[in-house]
């Protein structure tokens, strides 16, 4: 169980170290804070429920002096084994990650509160016989108020099973950064055993986009990263990305964040 749960009250770094890989569960106290997530500006504020899935896309956190918060860091793989057999989970993951703050009522506020002090008050009870069963219990429990809050705020409508199944595969392999070795939809769709075509017929259907631009979004997200990195070179990109030269890093740099990498870089 070490290292799986993780119980944080600041956002000091957040998707660094040793909660690199981290899902984030952000509960606001108190306050507000801006957050870079994705390249979009996102802000919380008191009584607001936050999951970041892919931690390593925040940028700059600005909290305000009087800001309060209580963070889960959960292991994905921990997050797996516990995630409750119904495929409502993977239309919320998506949309939470375009927007992943949920506004809760005062009801869902005290009861998202008392999941999580009931999680950290079983996280410490290491003398349970059984106690990684029972802390998968704890955050199963956890897991299906944040499913009972999105469904709230954006209706209650599933995804077929195999469809439900098919995504989150193709966004897990996204989320470990396949992107970086290939950015072509058939690779996706023949490890997940389907046709380009039906990938992206059902990206479009669930999401709302291609599964190009899914592999695109990551892709560019990272990008933009790197290139805030400035002790790396553009060549240096260029290669971790798998891009055949340089120049064609460049062009696709300059199509989808709209200038050249040095223009970027500023």
């Amino acid at each position: 169980m070490t290292g799986e749960i993780i119980i944080r009250d600041t956002l000091d770094g957040i998707g660094k170290g040793d909660v690199a890989l981290h899902l984030a569960h952000i509960l606001c106290l108190g306050g507000s804070c801006e957050i870079d997530y994705n390249d979009d500006p996102f802000t919380i504020r008191e009584k607001d429920c936050t999951i970041i899935r892919a931690t390593q896309f925040v940028g700059s956190v600005r909290p305000s002096g009087d800001f309060r918060a209580r963070i889960l860091y959960i292991d994905p793989t921990f997050i797996e084994k516990s995630t409750p057999n119904t495929n409502y989970g993977m239309r919320g993951s998506l949309s939470l990650a375009q927007n992943p703050v949920m506004h809760l009522t005062d009801e869902e506020f005290s009861r998202c509160r008392r999941d999580f002090e009931e999680v950290e008050r079983r996280l410490g009870m290491v003398w349970h016989h059984f106690h990684d069963e029972l802390m998968i219990s704890m955050v199963r429990t956890l897991i299906l108020d944040f499913y009972d809050f999105h469904a709230r705020i954006n209706g209650m409508e599933e995804i077929q099973t195999q469809s439900a199944s098919i995504m989150q595969r193709f966004i897990g392999m996204l989320e470990r950064g396949d992107y970086r070795k290939t950015r072509e939809v058939g690779y996706y769709a023949s490890e997940l055993c389907v046709a380009p075509k039906y990938l992206s017929e059902i990206s479009k259907t669930i999401t709302g986009h291609s599964a190009n631009w899914w592999i695109n979004r990551f892709t560019i997200l990272d990008i933009s990263r790197q290139l805030r990195d400035r002790s790396q070179t553009f060549t240096e990109i260029s290669e971790l990305f798998n891009f055949s030269s340089p120049a064609y890093f460049s062009r696709y740099v300059q199509r989808y964040l709209g200038e050249s990498p040095s223009d970027y870089r500023g």
